[in-house]
């Protein structure tokens, strides 16, 4: 599915030098994956999930995806493909303030050419299927950040996309909530076949993944196995 060899990103600096944030990434994975992208702050992390979003254009190198070289098209493509293959969830949600959790969730959808039916469906299925139905007409401000972070999942997975990328999707939520949506994940990983690629500093987290890669100072330093989680604390019985 995904394809980049010596992939770069940097910007000019001055007259003649340059910032360096990605350096020569090769990285392969495959559909079905759920592969979690480490690091130090400043490694280069985010900037690598634009790029395999399609958000963003390499200095130099290749990036594949789905076969096609992503690093020769033209903005217009790249957004069409993001459009119909990927759903992306933000650590600080970015929903839309002056939208129902309803509009919200039908949004992504206004520019896939369904019908109203259609798309009143789809936004019904994922409200059911989130257990957010009594909150549809609520805005982004009435809810919780669990809550919240719950309809920027669903926002992402209507499309039905072939890659979810989170950065940090958990990072400002309370413990209960933050394995509510990794759990998720790793349904949509298991039972729907969705490839999931998210940024964490949380070793738990990268424990509900397959795969582990490290950046430091834009390089990958390791690539291996995720870590086993830990075993849920039992109650000791008196």
């Amino acid at each position: 599915m995904i394809h980049t060899e010596n992939l770069t990103k940097s910007y000019k600096s001055g007259l003649m030098s340059k910032t360096f944030v990605l350096r020569r990434v090769s990285l392969d994975i495959d559909a079905g994956e759920f592969v979690t992208i480490q690091g130090p702050s400043g490694a280069g992390k985010s900037t690598l999930l634009h790029i395999l979003g399609l958000l963003d254009a390499p200095s130099d190198g290749e990036y594949d995806f789905l076969g096609e070289p992503a690093h020769e098209m033209d903005e217009n493509r790249r957004t069409e493909l993001h459009r119909e293959h990927i759903g992306f969830v933000f650590q600080a949600y970015h929903l839309i303030d002056d939208l129902t959790v309803y509009e919200n969730l039908e949004t992504p959808l206004l520019y896939s050419g369904l019908s109203s039916s259609e798309r009143q469906s789809k936004v019904a299925e994922m409200l059911d299927r989130f257990g957010i139905v009594a909150k549809k007409k609520l805005f982004p401000s009435q809810l919780s950040g669990g809550q919240q972070q719950l309809v920027g999942v669903a926002r992402a997975l209507i499309i039905e996309p072939k890659l979810i990328l989170a950065d940090e999707p958990t990072g400002n939520l309370q413990s209960d909530q933050s394995e509510e949506i990794m759990e998720t994940f790793q349904r949509l990983n298991e039972k729907d076949d969705v490839t999931i690629v998210q940024v964490t500093h949380s070793e738990k987290q990268a424990s509900y993944g397959t795969r582990v890669v490290r950046l430091e100072d834009g390089r990958v330093t390791e690539d291996g196995p995720a870590p086993e989680r830990p075993a849920p604390d039992l109650e000791v019985q008196a």
